[in-house]
């Protein structure tokens, strides 16, 4: 399956009837499963499993030791930690198995989200844009755009802009992020990119 459109290691296990687009890279360990879709410009670290029918996006960093799951799926830009977790299962029991898609709750992470070292996520959850998940957090519910949430369970501490810095909110409720040059107003409840307004 070695193509020069994209890159796998020779360590790496790339199962049938897989996608995989033009300049990812697929290291050592990593078995992708039948029906996965990766899309353009991905790196999948060492030791990564992407189970069957997986979707993932384009420009999205899995680092080692994490297992998308399916019923999982990563938008464009998501970043997901060094042996972070997915679960797709909500009550799981071996003697009484849940096997096949029919019994898979989804997770949808969705563009730019950055999951950090060791979270988990609970599935069923929306992990929203932009938003980023602290080291070792707990997602037992969805994640608003540009959150920024740590703890167990994972609770909102703040708000961060596309480029992952910490939103300060002026009295009238707007910030500004030097970094990506955009502009967010905050109305309470959630956080809005308002840089075209």
């Amino acid at each position: 399956m070695q193509s020069k459109k994209f890159y796998v290691n020779e360590h790496a296990v790339i199962d049938a009837n897989v996608e995989i687009g033009e300049g990812t890279k697929i290291w050592h360990f990593t078995h992708v499963q039948s029906g996965a879709k990766i899309g353009k410009n991905c790196v999948l670290g060492q030791n990564v499993n992407v189970a069957n029918n997986v979707k993932i996006g384009n420009f999205v960093k899995i680092q080692n030791n994490v297992s998308v799951y399916e019923g999982v799926t990563l938008e464009d830009y998501v970043f997901c930690g060094p042996s972070m977790v997915f679960t797709n299962i909500l009550d799981p029991r071996s003697k009484y198995p849940q096997v096949g898609s029919k019994y898979y709750i989804k997770t949808l992470v969705k563009e730019g989200a950055s999951l950090g070292a060791n979270c988990t996520i609970v599935c069923g959850h929306t992990i929203g844009k932009h938003a980023f998940v602290g080291a070792g957090a707990v997602v037992t519910k969805d994640v608003p755009d540009y959150a920024l949430v740590v703890g167990n369970p994972a609770r909102i501490v703040g708000w961060v802009s596309e480029a992952g810095k910490k939103l300060e909110f002026d009295e009238n409720g707007f910030a500004f992020c030097e970094k990506s040059g955009r502009k967010y107003y905050f109305d309470g409840e959630k956080v809005t990119d308002v840089t075209d307004d």
